[in-house]
């Protein structure tokens, strides 16, 4: 059984982005973590970028043991402590991709402050927060997001508090690019947290996915069936919609899309400037010069688009081409019937029409042939002789209505 399931976890298509050996996970059934962090590891797949100078950091919580199951360079780190962490990587040697992977208990509650503040620097980091509307696993209690009236371990007869809309938090501590969306919407997920990886900046994305252990069951909502109808039934996609208007409501309506996207100097491209204002030309971060980190990024995108380029025709030999191919089959399909509309007239005014005499004598012979080679088909051994001769009557039969055929016209002219 053990060697059984040694194969499977091999041959499983997360082999490459998971760490197998770790499985199964810890998650329950229902629980939108799982699909998140599908999406993030088909993203940088798509992305292009180096799996090797990729960082995930993560604090204590359902979400936070991602940083233990994927197959990169991580960290778990304590509780709400995932993002000074991820600054300090940062930092350290800026050529790492940094994303931090946490719940929003860790990141709002415990790590608010920090939070906050990465997000005024303009750090260079992508925070992925799985919003699930509690603390699932240090028991239920309620979280700066928790909606108003919902229940939990420490408001049993309903939140009275005032929750964070979080993408409205990020844009007025200055995050250069907010997303938020459903774990039903795996593939909008997944394409944020690509274009995240591709840019610099603090990126946000918000992620809302049930709780089915602590909060659904508390609030008597159902499964995760349940909710992600709810999810698909309520979402409102609204792209560059302004954050204020982005609360969530208890069992409300969910505005979901792409808010903020734009540029502006990251914190340690403004530490640079400051400091060349000071030292002049001859300054150097890490010991390199601007023109020389200019040079390996630019080596790098370029990099990445090559990357990018081999996925995508990969992907084109396995799904665009057979498509092109049909396309191309369905348009010559499409054309024959009307090249061949075009040539019929000609035949049909060359031929004479022949008499119905003329034509009921072939048929006639033409269905004397099908039982005969069906026969010489199911024959057995003893009848092979039977066979034969009607193969050799065939064609005598078939001189005779070509004779027909030829007589024909000399009785239609008549």
């Amino acid at each position: 059984m053990s060697t059984e399931l040694g194969k499977f976890k091999a041959g499983s298509p997360m082999a490459s982005t998971l760490r197998m050996d770790r499985m199964p996970h810890i998650w329950c059934p229902g629980c939108g973590i799982g699909s998140e962090v599908n999406s993030f590891a088909e993203a940088v797949k798509r992305s292009g970028i180096d799996p090797k100078k990729l960082v995930v950091v993560s604090g204590i919580g359902c979400t936070g043991r991602v940083a233990g199951y994927v197959n990169f360079d991580s960290i778990h780190t304590t509780h709400g402590r995932a993002i000074p962490v991820a600054t300090g990587v940062k930092l350290a040697n800026p050529e790492l991709t940094v994303v931090v992977f946490s719940g929003e208990g860790d990141l709002s509650g415990i790590g608010g402050n920090h939070l906050i503040h990465a997000a005024r620097r303009n750090m260079d980091l992508v925070v992925i927060c799985n919003n699930n509307f509690t603390y699932g696993m240090t028991g239920g209690q309620v979280t700066p997001t928790t909606p108003n009236s919902a229940i939990a371990s420490t408001t049993p007869y309903g939140n009275y508090e005032y929750p964070f809309s979080l993408p409205f938090l990020m844009d007025a501590a200055g995050a250069t690019y907010i997303a938020r969306w459903t774990s039903m919407h795996a593939r909008n997920v997944t394409q944020s947290i690509e274009e995240a990886l591709l840019r610099k900046g603090f990126s946000f994305i918000e992620v809302i996915s049930p709780c089915t252990t602590l909060y659904l069951r508390r609030n008597r909502l159902g499964d995760g069936v349940d909710m992600l109808q709810h999810y698909q039934e309520n979402s409102i996609l609204k792209h560059g919609a302004d954050t204020r208007e982005t609360a969530i409501d208890y069992q409300g309506k969910i505005v979901i899309g792409k808010f903020v996207d734009k540029n502006k100097p990251t914190y340690l491209e403004a530490s640079d400037k400051c400091s060349i204002k000071l030292v002049g030309d001859d300054y150097q971060l890490y010991g390199k010069t601007i023109p020389e980190r200019e040079a390996e990024e630019k080596a790098e995108k370029e990099r990445i688009a090559a990357r990018r380029a081999a996925m995508a025709a990969d992907e084109a030999q396995g799904e665009v081409v057979p498509a092109i191919t049909r396309k191309a089959s369905a348009a010559k399909v499409k054309k024959a019937p009307a090249k061949a509309a075009k040539k019929a007239p000609a035949k049909v005014a060359a031929a004479p029409k022949p008499s119905k005499k003329a034509v009921v004598k072939p048929v006639k012979k033409a269905a004397a042939k099908a039982p005969a080679k069906k026969a010489a088909v199911k024959a057995t051994v003893k009848t092979k002789v039977v066979a034969k001769a009607a193969k050799k009557a065939a064609p005598k039969a078939t001189g005779k209505t070509k004779a027909v055929v030829k007589a024909a016209p000399k009785k239609t002219r008549k």
